[in-house]
């Protein structure tokens, strides 16, 4: 259970804190929607450690961990851009940002694993600048798929995919918060994304979490 308890922030000169206070199950989804600015990706910056709350908890079954700096923390993060190097590889790609060395067997096996999870099985040795934006943000999953954490920060992971691809991204998120059971929170500005991944939908309004 993630829970994340009266959490209050606000940014130098602002005047009214943001608050959040819900918690989060495993393989559950939760969607939060709202005006640019209302506070959305700050949450998902609080979860993982990039910003500190004035006050209140985070806990992950129990245990704190607001204590933890963000490269300790139980959290994977999915951003809008794939941020890929576009002259190597997949597997190099991956492997920089989750294991360091793609060369060793165990690594090596866990690339192409994490390849075969998002639809890229073989693939491994295409530049990533031959790639569609859908395959990109594939690739830009299969390195989360490593990393394996258990709670998944979204953020506006389907905004410029087309209709299909976003469809077939949707589709496969869905299936892998249920199989590895992520506390998973998706922040985008379409509602529809929100209820293609089956999630709870929460609003950010007058600075507060609301669902």
């Amino acid at each position: 259970m993630l829970e994340v308890k009266n959490i209050y922030f606000h940014y130098e000169k602002q005047k009214q804190d943001y608050c959040y206070d819900f918690s989060l199950g495993e393989g559950e989804i939760i969607a939060i929607s709202g005006v640019s600015g209302a506070g959305k990706s700050t949450l998902l910056d609080l979860i993982a450690g990039f910003l500190m709350p004035n006050k209140g908890e985070i806990n992950l079954n129990g245990q704190d961990i607001l204590s933890l700096p963000p490269e300790k923390r139980p959290v994977s993060i999915l951003f809008q851009s794939d941020n890929l190097f576009e002259h190597l590889s997949m597997n190099k790609n991956i492997a920089l940002a989750s294991l360091g060395n793609e060369n060793s067997n165990e690594n090596q096996t866990a690339i192409s694993n994490a390849l075969k999870d998002v639809g890229l099985e073989n693939f491994g040795n295409q530049l990533a600048s031959n790639l569609s934006g859908g395959q990109k943000q594939r690739v830009a999953l299969a390195r989360t798929l490593l990393r394996n954490k258990p709670i998944l920060l979204l953020d506006e992971p389907f905004t410029g995919l087309d209709e299909e691809n976003a469809k077939d991204m949707q589709a496969l998120l869905r299936k892998l918060v249920k199989q590895h059971k992520w506390h998973t929170i998706i922040v985008t500005h379409n509602k529809h994304d929100a209820n293609a991944m089956g999630a709870k939908n929460y609003v950010m309004k007058d600075a507060v979490l609301q669902s």
